[in-house]
Parts: C-alpha cells; sequence; structure tokens
C-alpha cells in the first residue's frame, strides 16, 4: 500500500508542475526534497517518478482517492501535502489555474 500512496503522492505534486507545462530541471530539486521527507525516496527515484509523472497519463481524481482511503482520518497528512502543493505551486509563475486545481484537490482530499 505505501508504494501506492508513494506513486499517487508524486503524482499529485507533479500535477501542477505538467499543468503549468514547468521546466522538470528548475523545479526537480524541490520534489525530489518533498518525496524524500515524506517517503525517503532518494534523488534518482524521485525524479524518476517526477519523470514518469509528466509523461504518462493519468486519473488525478483516482491517485486522490488512494491517498483519501489511506488517510481518511488523518487531516494533518493531508494538510502537510497540502502544503507541499503549495511550495511547488510558489516555487515558479503562479496562475489563477493554479489556485483553482489546488481548491479543487483540497476538496476532494477532505471529502471522506
Amino acid at each position: 500500500m505505501e508504494n501506492k500512496i508513494k506513486k499517487s503522492v508524486a503524482i499529485l505534486l507533479a500535477h501542477i508542475i505538467k499543468i503549468d507545462n514547468r521546466d522538470l530541471e528548475k523545479e526537480a530539486p524541490l520534489f525530489c526534497q518533498l518525496m524524500e521527507m515524506d517517503f525517503g525516496c532518494g534523488p534518482e527515484e524521485a525524479k524518476a517518478f517526477l519523470q514518469q509523472s509528466v509523461q504518462e497519463d493519468y486519473d488525478l481524481d483516482e491517485h486522490i482517492a488512494i491517498i483519501n482511503e489511506a488517510l481518511c482520518d488523518d487531516k494533518l497528512s493531508k494538510m502537510h501535502i497540502l502544503e507541499q502543493m503549495n511550495h511547488i505551486i510558489y516555487s515558479d509563475t503562479i496562475t489563477p489555474n493554479d489556485y483553482e486545481e489546488f481548491e479543487r484537490i483540497k476538496k476532494a482530499l477532505f471529502s471522506c
């Protein structure tokens, strides 16, 4: 289950990078730092997660559901994930779409 959560959190964090077409090389250090803090991912593993996440098609709602299932009663961990998303958002130019997406994800994460 931890690998599913790790992948789902990676996709959630990479989602902002993907929808904004951000520079992967510029965003990789922050992404890697966040994945290391949460899951002990080494830089190469985290960078591979980032590259895979932005290249593949995914169902974001499915990954939010996986996180919800694992952390249903753990609001603090969900807030931590949102805080990390915020770090990613602030790491580059902020667009109105970023916060619309943030609010949509926040609502979905706290649906259980």
